[in-house]
């Protein structure tokens, strides 16, 4: 036995790990493909992230990743390489390895295992706000820069280096780095702005002024005093503060003093930093000079093998010419990442040995290095296969140097050269324009804008190259951007030109005296963005050649007759001329194929047009157009594009469309109902579909934007007729149709839409419910699965969203309707004064995807959660109803005078997202349902998501009831805040407030006010400014009468508070001892009138002056808004869409209020004598001085 004891201790010190030893060698099949299950499920969850994060960016500027995800995505990154290695190892190991192997698998599938289960939710915001000290940029990964990174990061950092020189050669990457050095600098925020400004080679002081100005959201006069000019920049940038200005691109001396740049030094703490090609600039500018080398060969290698792909390391047999190619990069990342992306996917070894050949002889045949780097970029263009892709590439370089391009814009232009070849439909002329982008953007010929995903642009150095072929053949002409204020001289335009591009210059005038007598080759001209005012009637007379004519957003008023001699022209774009009035007859020019004449003046369509047989593109978005002859449009039988203006002036019928047989874009407004259904149902019968049409019947202009939108106003009804729409429809606008009584039951075609994504609904008297439940019990379709966005503003007999007759015999139906608004994100009810219910119980299951709901002036609304029926509840027993609404970010509830809950009193409301409560006006809710989830015995938890916000106002907070749950007050307190408008009320007032804080101040809280109207930030202006400043003071000079006045009879006077201009501070002086105002006070008018009066008039005057300011501004603009075809400013519902029956409402009381206006001035002059203004224990005193 004395040996047993031993061995059972032996045996089981050792059982355990062998037992693991065994498992792991026999299992290593199993753990294996649970690491690869793993693997994949993190991969795609990185993706997914990655996707929903660059979504984000995009569409809410100015935010910034959370850190929390950025770690997470750097995190499983690497963790995905280190589980390839380890596979890689498992593969590569022998039979002995196996339990090693499988205990290293076990291990990292662990660690996958745990960054999964902390991903970020997807359910949740990736980004916050980002620093206010500017946007970051867009940016590639760094390779073997990091060095000289951290050095202009060290200079950066020193309080005595001011101004910091970076240069290099062209495509050396100084751009690269001093992008992430922009975005360094913003996640640091030592300083208040950060400004970016790109110069280029062909310098304009006026545009830097301009370019700095414009990223600091300042306003630069348009007038041609130089000193006053960099004055008021010196003033923007003094009052900045302690800002970086980032010089790009820099090719010469850059005086400081003359652009209104003030001397940076360690006093200020301004730096100034610029990237150069030219060392000499940065020692003029006494700079502190750092040089960007060239890659080492091993960084250089690793750089072209990101860009090339992995599978090429899988082919041993290219490593060596694969070397030499990096090789004759020369060291540049601009060129490695060029010729990596057009060697990209090539694995025979032939074609990188014919591609090592032709670089070395290229380099070989010049000299210099400027002229070497041409050449490895040329390289590239040459291995372009398709020639009218190179021409496509070389047309971009007819824009002015780091212009930023529209995409769309650039495709057209490309269909207008003949680059793209003519197919069955434009659409898929479009198509090819996008797969030729994505083909020049993946060879690092053309990048994205850093702040659009819609705009590209060429590197300055791959400009150059362009510049160098189109100097010799093919033969441009390029001066874009130069501030040109004359043509070109006669001898530069030589015989051999086919392109020309002066856009975006100077020029006013093409006077007789330059007529170009040699260009018989000339097949394109570009003059838009010019003032040109007057053209020569012999300035065309020697272009026979010419196709492309842009005359776009010029000044001139009539066209020379010499263009109906242009017998070969394909496209004439004359879009924003807006003085043009009148064109010579077009009835020659039968070669035509698009005629841009938006936002022209003219009152006529051009002689002729009937003529233009070929024409497929026709813009006529014109206001002053009077009428488009009966029996035209017929003739344009090629029309695909087809554009006209929308106002009351002209409509059209459906017989002057429908001939149109390859109509594919269609923006135009029907006479009546009557036409509208007559088209859709040609389109049904043709089984045709339209790409993007926007279809409008009734007087009122649709100011939406979108692809597919059927917009229908002050319809009257033509018998029993009922609406027909396109089963494609995506958008449905419907406006002061007083017959409609619901959707169903008024729209013959409804059940077969199937992508309708916007529903919006206003003024309609007639409304009882959008819908009614017998409907979806007899189509097999449901036209709201897709719908995202449902606003239903002042429908008075609107009484729910779908009616349900009987609720019984529609239990049935209910549970096979789980597809009803299953991706509605966002629903906005204003003014339906019958509705008592929102959203009733069995809707609420389909509502998943519900992020914003907003409410506003519903009388009778008393529940917005409907709670399920007695017999429902009594199967339930005592347990709280769940109201699940995973997406909700926003609910906005204002002016609901007998709204009691927003769910039942035992209801929970689960949204994990929720961002915003705003309640206002809203006196009968005393209960604010627990919105985060419950634990144990009911309790919340002691934690609510960080960026939710609560704003009311104090008195509605502090009167709600917690009895239920007392702790939830606790969990919301911190995260309620009282609204900005009535802190003055409740005597937050500093004893001396600038005028920049008390701006800043009062337009957040108005801005906050108005999101209760469904006003959007972006859409308010001064005019907003101006509103709450007259709102904030109002109550505080209120306050001080109520206060003062009835203690103080007899006569008032008031005086100014005194002002300090200099730094625009307004001092509150104490009361002194004696009433009597302050010497330096000014004594504005004396006049004599009792307190009581003068209280009604002080009333009267600064409710009056609010409105009217308000009212007169909001007029003004849109009225400019609809000469100029813009959307209504700034009212807004909730999403953003504009509210345009806002103003005509204001409109209808301009006469009275004007008259008020007026009233004011008088009113004034009774207001004021012998009073003086001070504070007392936060309030603004007016006291009488007698």
């Amino acid at each position: 036995m004395e040996y047993v004891e031993p061995a059972v201790c032996v045996a089981t010190c050792l059982g355990t790990p062998i037992c693991k030893y065994l498992k792991y060698h026999r299992k290593l099949n199993n753990y294996v493909r649970n690491l690869k299950r793993i693997r994949d499920e993190l991969n795609s969850q990185m993706e997914d992230i990655e996707m929903l994060l660059k979504a984000e960016l995009l569409h809410h500027v100015g935010k910034i990743p959370k850190k929390g995800v950025e770690n997470w995505l750097e995190n499983v990154k690497m963790m995905i390489r280190e589980a390839r290695n380890v596979e890689n190892k498992v593969r590569n190991g022998g039979y002995l390895c196996r339990a090693c192997n499988g205990k290293l698998v076990d291990k990292m599938t662990r660690q996958m295992q745990k960054f999964l289960d902390k991903a970020p939710n997807l359910s949740q915001s990736l980004v916050i706000d980002g620093p206010s000290g500017g946007l970051p940029l867009l940016t590639s990964e760094l390779v073997g820069e990091e060095a000289v990174r951290e050095e202009i990061w060290s200079c950066l950092m020193q309080e005595q280096v001011s101004k910091i020189g970076v240069w290099g050669m062209g495509g050396v990457g100084k751009t690269t780095i001093m992008k992430h050095i922009h975005n360094d600098l913003l996640k640091e925020q030592q300083f208040e702005r950060v400004i970016w400004v790109t110069i280029s080679k062909e310098f304009d002081i006026v545009k830097l002024q301009d370019d700095i100005a414009s990223a600091l959201n300042g306003y630069m006069p348009k007038e041609g005093n130089k000193v006053r000019r960099a004055a008021i920049l010196s003033e923007l940038l003094k009052k900045v503060g302690k800002h970086v200005l980032i010089l790009d691109d820099v090719w010469d001396n850059v005086s400081l003093e003359e652009a209104g740049i003030p001397e940076p030094s360690s006093s200020n703490g301004c730096k100034l930093m610029l990237t150069t090609r030219v060392e000499q600039v940065c020692k003029y500018m006494e700079c502190k000079v750092i040089k960007v080398k060239p890659l080492s060969k091993e960084e250089a290698l690793t750089l072209f093998l990101n860009k090339v792909g992995p599978n090429i390391l899988q082919s041993p047999t290219l490593m060596p010419t694969l070397r030499l190619v990096v090789k004759e990069c020369a060291g540049l990342p601009l060129t490695t990442v060029v010729i990596a992306g057009t060697l990209k996917g090539e694995d025979d070894p032939r074609i990188w040995k014919n591609a090592l050949k032709d670089l070395k002889e290229r380099i070989g045949k010049v000299e210099g290095v400027e002229a070497e780097v041409t050449e490895r970029l040329k390289f590239s263009f040459n291995h372009l296969k398709d020639e009218k892709m190179k021409h496509c590439f070389l047309h971009c370089a007819l824009y002015p140097e780091d212009y930023s391009i529209w995409k769309d814009e650039l495709i057209e232009s490309w269909i207008d050269e003949g680059f793209i070849d003519e197919m069955d439909t434009r659409q898929e002329m479009k198509d090819k324009g996008h797969a030729i982008l994505k083909k020049l953007e993946d060879n690092s010929l053309l990048e994205n804008v850093s702040y659009s995903d819609h705009k590209v642009k060429m590197h300055d150095a791959v400009r150059d190259m362009a510049l160098s072929i189109t100097s010799m053949n093919p033969r441009y002409m390029i001066q874009a951007g130069f501030q040109l204020e004359k043509l070109p001289k006669e001898e530069e335009w030589t015989v051999d030109i086919e392109k020309v591009s002066l856009m975006d210059n100077s020029i006013s005038e093409i006077s007789i005296d330059i007529v170009p007598l040699k260009c018989q080759r000339l097949t394109t001209l570009l003059l838009q963005d010019n003032p040109v005012k007057k053209i020569s009637d012999s300035f065309f007379a020697n272009m026979p050649c010419l196709s492309v004519l842009n005359l776009s957003s010029t000044k001139i008023k009539c066209l020379p007759n010499s263009i109906s001699e242009l017998k070969n022209l394909t496209a004439l774009l004359l879009c924003g001329c807006e003085e043009l009035s009148q064109l010579p007859s077009l009835s020659k020019l039968q070669g035509l194929k698009k005629l841009d004449l938006s936002y022209t003046i003219i009152e006529e369509v051009p002689e002729g047009m009937d003529m233009l047989i070929n024409l497929r593109y026709l813009d006529l978005n014109v206001r002053t157009l009077k009428d488009v002859p009966t029996g035209l449009l017929p003739k344009l039988f090629c029309l695909e594009h087809f554009k006209l203006y929308r106002g009351k002036k002209i409509s059209l019928k459906a017989e002057e469309v429908m001939p149109l047989e390859k109509l594919e874009f269609f923006y135009g407004r029907f006479e009546d109902l009557h036409e509208l259904n007559k088209f859709v149902s040609s389109i049904q019968q043709c089984k045709k579909s339209l790409a993007k049409y926007l279809l409008q019947v009734g007087p009122s202009p649709c100011m939406y934007e979108g692809d597919k939108i059927i917009s229908i106003n002050e319809l009257e009804y033509c018998g029993d007729e009922l609406i027909m729409l396109p089963a494609d429809i995506q958008e449905l606008h419907i406006c002061n149709c007083h017959n409609l009584r619901s959707l169903s039951e008024d729209i013959s075609s409804f059940k077969n839409v199937m992508d309708l994504r916007a529903s919006i609904i206003m003024d309609c008297q007639g409304i009882e419910c959008v819908v009614s439940l017998s409907f979806f019990s007899s189509s097999c379709t449901h036209p709201f699965q897709s719908l995202e966005l449902l606003s239903l503003s002042r429908l008075p007999k609107l009484s729910e969203l779908i009616k349900v007759e009987e609720y019984g015999s529609a239990t049935t139906t209910i549970l096979t309707l789980s597809a009803i608004f299953s991706h509605l994100k966002q629903i906005y009810i204003h003014n339906c004064s019958s509705m008592k219910t929102l959203l009733p119980h069995w809707l609420l299951p389909n509502l998943w995807n519900l992020e914003v709901i907003q409410v506003e002036s519903c009388d009778e609304l008393v529940e917005i959660l409907a709670a399920p029926t007695s017999e429902d509840e009594d199967k339930r027993s005592d347990a709280s109803i769940k109201f699940h609404l995973p997406k909700l970010r926003v609910l906005r509830l204002m002016k609901l005078p007998k709204l009691k809950s927003i769910c039942s009193k035992s209801g929970v409301m689960i949204c994990d997202c929720l961002r915003r409560i705003n309640i206002n006006n809203c006196p009968k809710i005393k209960r604010i349902p627990p919105f985060v989830p419950l634990v144990g015995n009911g309790q919340p938890y002691a934690y609510a998501p960080p960026s939710l916000k609560i704003m009311s106002s104090k008195k509605w907070w502090e009167s709600l009831e917690w009895d239920d749950h007392p702790h939830f007050k606790i969990v919301l307190q911190p995260l309620w805040e009282v609204k900005h408008w009535e802190m003055l009320k409740l005597g937050v007032q500093p004893d001396v407030i600038t005028f920049s804080t008390l701006i800043n101040g009062l337009s957040v809280g108005f801005l906050s006010m108005m999101e209760g109207r469904g006003f959007e930030p972006q859409y308010c202006g001064i005019s907003s400014v101006i509103a709450c400043l007259c709102m904030v003071l109002l109550p505080k000079f209120v306050l001080a009468i109520r206060a003062k006045s009835s203690k103080v009879p007899g006569k008032l006077n008031i005086t100014s508070m005194p002002r300090d201009d200099s730094n625009l501070v307004w001092n509150m002086p104490q009361p002194a001892a004696a009433t009597m105002p302050p010497s330096n006070s000014l004594r504005l008018l004396q006049y004599q009138l009792p307190s009581l009066l003068l209280q009604i008039v002080l009333w009267s005057t600064w409710i009056l002056c609010a409105t009217t300011i308000r009212i007169l501004w909001e007029i003004c603009l849109n009225s400019l808004g609809l000469l100029l075809c813009l959307p209504p400013f700034p009212a807004t519902t909730g999403s953003g869409r504009m509210d345009f029956d806002y103003v005509f409402i204001h409109s209808f009381f301009f006469p009275l209020n004007l008259g008020l206006l007026l009233g004011f001035g008088c009113s004034t002059v009774f207001m004021v004598h012998h009073h003086v203004v001070y504070e007392d224990n936060g309030i603004v005193c007016i006291k009488s001085t007698d």
